[in-house]
């Protein structure tokens, strides 16, 4: 009888739809410090102050757990890419670069939300509601790789739009997970995250011939830029 009273004790405080944030926040706390795979169903109820049985309330396991974490980094990941495009203003690659610097602060600062995101090993397509989420934030990377081809050299072959995406999640994804965290597994580098990424998509771009120098309102140079990074200022 005493567990079940203290069992009431602690639940009462999550009523009212309290439990299933309390749980989330619990489990985000847990990611951060021990990885999506380092804790169990019954470590997060008891970090939220209830009982094992608990989550099931909410959750039907610990991997739908981790799924509605990852759903909402999803949303939260959209909302930043989102704003950082801008309907490709004030031109496509500025908005762009901006895109790019978005995806690292995120990988950044909410390293627990990005762990969750990409390296639960949870697959995707087994939740609907993950699946859309992910797929409505890569939707602004594709946005912007659509508006990229557009600015291709006539007569310049080019990769598909939605492959010229691709390769550029991968890059920014690339130093996101290996130099821009916010954790420990952040390697060292000798230039900021954003100066390596912003390299690597200047270099890829001019490889397809992609005149990247030139901006709106800015004269158009009949000089080539001197090497992968433009002219020297």
């Amino acid at each position: 009888m005493s567990w079940r009273k203290d069992q009431g004790r602690a639940e009462r405080g999550y009523h009212h739809g309290n439990l299933k944030e309390a749980l989330l926040q619990a489990a985000l706390d847990l990611i951060s410090k021990k990885g999506p795979a380092g804790f169990t169903f019954a470590d997060a109820a008891r970090m939220a102050g209830v009982s094992p049985a608990a989550p099931y309330r909410h959750f039907r396991d610990r991997d739908e757990l981790i799924a509605s974490i990852a759903q909402r980094g999803f949303e939260q990941f959209e909302s930043l890419l989102t704003a950082a495009w801008d309907d490709g203003r004030p031109d496509t690659v500025t908005a762009f670069e901006r895109v790019g610097k978005a995806y690292l602060a995120f990988a950044r600062e909410e390293p627990a939300f990005y762990s969750a995101m990409f390296e639960s090993g949870l697959p995707p397509d087994a939740n609907p509601t993950l699946m859309a989420a992910s797929e409505r934030a890569f939707a602004i990377i594709r946005a912007a790789a659509e508006r990229l081809a557009a600015l291709a050299p006539p007569g310049m072959p080019r990769p598909p739009a939605m492959m010229m995406a691709l390769h550029i999640w991968s890059m920014s994804h690339g130093v996101a997970s290996l130099f821009g965290r916010g954790d420990a597994a952040r390697r060292k580098l000798p230039m900021s995250p954003e100066e390596l990424l912003e390299a690597e998509v200047l270099i890829y771009l001019r490889g397809l011939g992609f005149r990247t120098d030139q901006r709106p309102g800015t004269a158009a140079a009949d000089d080539k830029p001197a090497g992968p990074w433009g002219k020297p200022k």
